[in-house]
């Protein structure tokens, strides 16, 4: 499955990068990178521009966080973090609620968003297209990290196993979600034998929080989502334990990933950097939500080994990295 990213942006955006990618496009190592960036370490994510004239040093700066359930709600969980973010690097932060992967992946590309928090699956598009420069991860107090992609239903579906999909509905949330789409049709192909219009109806809900209550009120039969995502919702009793059914769980995979776009003043990056290493939760708005999931720090991570199961299963599915 290929994603032309092109297609998702407004007609004045695809303009203007049309014409800046022209401008800057440059012999050097990219790998899957666009043609604007460059990645002479190898690391898998656009270089730092070595040209100061390249870098911005905006007065205000935009963070976005994945669009996953109530914008709302990670508004305000966000609150005691940015103001800290703001301390930290003298400037304006403001909160940009985005409503879907691509409009977040659009933001940065075009240069109306500078740091934010992609989700697992839509973090390799964001790399390559949009020069995201990820490098930490949500974790407990102990390191560890991560969630898992669950298959679920409602009691009395009459599905009992995965198997017992074929014929039904599957809601997916989009295309750019890994545990919302990409990791279950790479599992259904492989483990199951089992391909979307052949052996059932892939629909999508949008969010995750869409496919999960669409299955608590039994709009949809069945659905694949992040059980990060399900244990908040269970924890604000959006939903109840007793109206969801478990039929799969997978291995771990990362969480979000936060990051930089690639061409902030380097200093800018490091101050945002150090801003999310010495935040302390205890007592704050983002350790009131994401305590919920287990989570209590931010720990440094790296694309390159931490999205290395991701890439392979986009590599499964034959996604494309490609902007064009």
């Amino acid at each position: 499955m290929k994603f032309d990213v092109k297609l998702l942006l407004s007609a004045s955006a695809i303009a203007l990068l049309s014409l800046g990618g022209a401008a800057s496009a440059q012999d050097c190592p990219r790998g899957d990178l666009d043609a604007r960036f460059c990645d002479a370490d190898g690391d898998l994510i656009a270089d730092i521009p070595e040209d100061e004239s390249q870098w911005i040093d905006p007065d205000t700066l935009i963070f976005a966080f994945t669009p996953v359930e109530d914008p709302a709600v990670y508004k305000t969980a966000w609150t005691d973090f940015l103001a800290y973010l703001g301390e930290k690097t003298g400037k304006e932060i403001v909160f940009f609620p985005v409503q879907s992967n691509a409009a977040q992946i659009e933001a940065m590309r075009s240069g109306r968003l500078h740091i934010a928090g992609f989700n697992t699956g839509s973090n390799p598009l964001a790399v390559n297209c949009a020069g995201f420069r990820p490098f930490t991860i949500m974790a407990g107090e102990d390191g560890s990290f991560g969630y898992e992609m669950e298959i679920i239903t409602y009691p009395g579906s009459g599905i009992e196993s995965v198997e017992d999909i074929k014929g039904k509905q599957l809601a997916f949330t989009s295309p750019t979600s890994n545990s919302g789409f990409k990791a279950p049709s790479a599992i259904l192909k492989a483990d199951y034998d089992m391909l979307p219009e052949r052996d059932f109806e892939p629909v999508y809900s949008g969010k995750h929080d869409n496919s999960i209550l669409g299955v608590a009120n039994k709009d949809y039969p069945a659905a694949s989502i992040a059980n990060s995502v399900m244990q908040r919702m269970l924890e604000r009793d959006v939903v109840s334990e007793d109206q969801i059914v478990s039929l799969y769980k997978s291995q771990t995979f990362p969480t979000t990933g936060y990051g930089v776009v690639y061409n902030l003043k380097p200093e800018l990056q490091e101050a945002i950097q150090d801003a999310f290493f010495s935040f302390e939760w205890e007592g704050t708005s983002l350790e009131e939500e994401f305590s919920k999931n287990g989570e209590a720090q931010f720990i440094p991570i790296t694309y390159k080994e931490y999205w290395d199961v991701i890439r392979k299963i986009d590599a499964a599915n034959d996604v494309s990295y490609a902007c064009e």
